[in-house]
């Protein structure tokens, strides 16, 4: 038995254990789904479909809010492309994830998907358009004030889902999409696909569009990155502690949760597939 140290945010701190961890036909059973590659397409094809519905669904409510002919054209383009690749997604048979280059086809699937999500991404954004210009995704380092704000905001739900993961037994760095780095947590980024588009993109259009968060919280370092200012990570992080204490219905569980913890149920839902109780990953797909 082990007991886990989370703070308030959801950060794990400590995980004290008297003895080994007891979760042994888990962990061989993640293992060896991890080193077959029919195993990690299937788990990949289920991730990346539920990271491109909630895409759509984000980009099918901008169309809806927006009193812009052309731009609410453009967003029906793209919703139009997302709904094929779901449609070929759900068409994909056993014996289509068993070829060798099916992982790698898959991950171009979510490539092209990303790419045309944020090809219209500034079409969310209502206010500030000019101070939060967006062209295209730029990290490592972001070049301009949105990415830095994304980026940041990814960075929290990443470390929300290797907490999620390490508490329920999973090894964050062993993953099924994402190829295996050092000190790259592989599982935690498989798992925070489906929260992108919802939890984070979300959360910074909010921000803008209600003027919470401005240029100036944001400062250029010398080569051209964006950074935050103390008080625009204070903002932003506090901002996240609030998004996380609403509820939502889980579609699968049909209860009332906070969403601070639906990365732990998606990280148990994962662990029950690969434990054989359930014939397939069932990523979260807010209604």
């Amino acid at each position: 038995m082990s007991v886990n140290y989370l703070s308030e945010g959801g950060y794990l701190q400590a995980r004290v254990t008297g003895v080994a961890d007891t979760s042994v036909t888990l962990r061989r059973a993640y293992f060896r789904a991890a080193d077959i590659p029919t195993k990690c397409a299937a788990v990949a094809r289920q991730i990346i479909a539920g990271k491109i519905q909630n895409s759509r669904n984000s980009l099918l409510r901008a169309a809806r809010e927006t009193e812009n002919a052309q731009e609410q054209s453009t967003l029906a383009e793209v919703t139009d492309i997302l709904a094929r690749q779901l449609h070929d997604l759900g068409r994909l048979a056993v014996s289509d994830l068993e070829h060798d280059g099916a992982i790698d086809a898959l991950r171009g699937s979510e490539g092209l998907a990303a790419q045309q999500y944020f090809n219209v991404f500034r079409y969310f954004l209502k206010q500030q358009r000019d101070s939060f210009d967006f062209t295209s995704r730029s990290r490592r380092p972001p070049r301009d004030r949105i990415n830095c704000l994304l980026s940041f905001l990814y960075a929290l739900v990443r470390h929300d889902c290797i907490a999620a993961l390490t508490t329920v037994g999973l090894d964050p760095f062993v993953g099924f999409l994402h190829a295996e780095r050092a000190n790259r947590p592989a599982l935690a980024l498989d798992l925070m696909e489906e929260f992108r588009s919802w939890i984070a993109d979300r959360l910074a259009i909010t921000l803008i569009n209600r003027r919470q968060i401005g240029p100036e919280h944001f400062r250029e370092r010398e080569g051209g990155a964006v950074e935050f200012t103390d008080a625009g990570r204070r903002l932003v992080i506090a901002a996240y502690q609030e998004r996380k204490k609403e509820s939502m219905q889980h579609p699968l569980l049909d209860q009332n949760l906070r969403i601070g913890q639906m990365p732990f149920i998606q990280a148990r839902i994962l662990a029950r597939y690969l434990r054989g109780d359930l014939p397939e990953y069932l990523p979260l797909v807010p209604k």
